[in-house]
């Protein structure tokens, strides 16, 4: 333990900490606004919201911590956000303590894949540029947002872009951070936060006894465990693999499952892989030498921790900075990861254009059959790559 302690010291850097704690600022003003909204639709008590917020930070720290520790990667965990999406439309039609047995029903699934090697192969058979393509797509829209919020608070955006391509060219290491000590000042300088209402008081929280539904387990369990494989634990491990991160799914996904299985009577819906905030992490902006980087991680589960100590008040504080200030971080943090996923996407000559129908899928934002961008990026995607390489057409050629 010492050993390792002294390791993480030498390797531990301000860019990797900055990098992991914007992860965590913008997961809380961003995805979290979702759990607020089924919890609101639903009609939950105030008591059991800051539980689900506590639940799932608690989970995404200490899984992201350990496993980042473990591995010596930075292992981004989260919430699953398209599995809040879905409980914004479910939760309001069942007992509170049928949808506890269906997160439980949804965990033990997810466990039972990691388990069995399965998800470790899906992985493995998904062609680099088609896995570049969707982690390319499901970050683009972040980088256009860094411009299109311009127009809503110019000034604020203007500055903080100008604050990244100075310190690009002369600090190079530490411009994310820069750009968000500037944001933050300015908005606070001119009044643009909202912390009036924000008090720093430790949850308590709330176990439910959960009740078995074969309606619950059907309409919620299952399409929990499904949203939150395909869409959180897919494009997690696309990030990390487009970042030259081989580590085994079984493992990460394993983890998670169990923390979500533990943590579900208090409200976590799901624990797994992040995606969007993880390409921070994984990125040249978090350490230049990738073997470093883990240490992002580590201060992303610590963060998630402290957050989830006091049920969601410093979440809030996250909530009240302005929308424009967030979509330009967030943007600007994550120019790195999209240029190597563009990369990734055209480098392959011979799988470009099946790759480019998967960065066009994803990065459209649709949505069918209650799934997302992503899902829909990777199968069309592949279905383009069987299609256009497969050795039948080459025999057909021959014919």
């Amino acid at each position: 333990m010492l050993d390792q302690i002294r390791i993480v010291r030498a390797d531990f850097s301000l860019s990797a900490v900055v990098a992991g704690f914007l992860a965590v600022l913008i997961s809380y003003a961003g995805p979290l606004v979702i759990v607020y909204q089924a919890a609101s639709l639903a009609n939950l008590p105030t008591e059991f919201t800051s539980s689900w917020i506590w639940a799932v930070s608690i989970g995404s720290g200490v899984t992201g911590l350990l496993l980042s520790w473990r591995l010596k990667v930075p292992v981004i965990t989260a919430w699953s956000t398209p599995g809040a999406a879905l409980l914004v439309v479910m939760l309001p039609t069942m007992p509170l303590a049928q949808a506890i047995g269906a997160y439980i029903v949804s965990a033990l699934v997810i466990t039972a894949i990691g388990l069995s090697g399965a998800f470790d192969k899906l992985i493995e058979r998904i062609p680099k540029g088609i896995a570049a393509a969707m982690l390319a797509g499901i970050l683009l829209r972040f980088g256009v947002d860094v411009f299109a919020s311009i127009d809503a608070s110019p000034v604020l955006v203007l500055l903080m872009v100008a604050t990244f391509l100075l310190c690009k060219r002369v600090l190079p290491r530490y411009a994310i951070a820069s750009v968000m000590l500037v944001g933050i000042v300015f908005a606070a300088a001119t009044g643009a936060t909202q912390l009036s209402q924000i008090s720093l008081v430790a949850v308590r929280p709330v176990l439910v006894t959960p009740e078995w539904s074969w309606h619950a387990v059907l309409s919620l369990g299952l399409p929990l465990a499904l949203v939150t494989l395909t869409g959180q634990h897919v494009p997690g491990m696309a990030v990390m693999r487009a970042s030259g991160y081989h580590t085994a799914a079984r493992g990460i996904v394993t983890t998670t499952g169990v923390a979500s299985l533990l943590l579900a009577p208090f409200g976590a819906h799901a624990i797994n892989l992040a995606a969007i905030t993880a390409a921070i992490c994984t990125g040249r902006e978090a350490h230049e030498d990738p073997r470093q980087r883990y240490v992002a991680g580590i201060a992303c589960g610590l963060f998630y921790i402290v957050i989830g100590i006091f049920g969601g008040a410093l979440a809030l504080l996250f909530a009240s900075l302005p929308r424009e200030l967030i979509a330009a971080l967030a943007g600007l943090a994550l120019i790195g990861a999209i240029t190597t996923g563009l990369i990734g996407t055209v480098q392959d000559e011979k799988h470009r254009d099946a790759s480019v129908v998967t960065f066009l899928v994803t990065a459209s934002g649709m949505s069918f059959l209650g799934l997302g961008a992503a899902f829909w990026g990777l199968v069309i995607g592949g279905c383009a790559y069987l299609v256009l390489h497969q050795p039948w057409q080459r025999r057909v050629a021959v014919a």
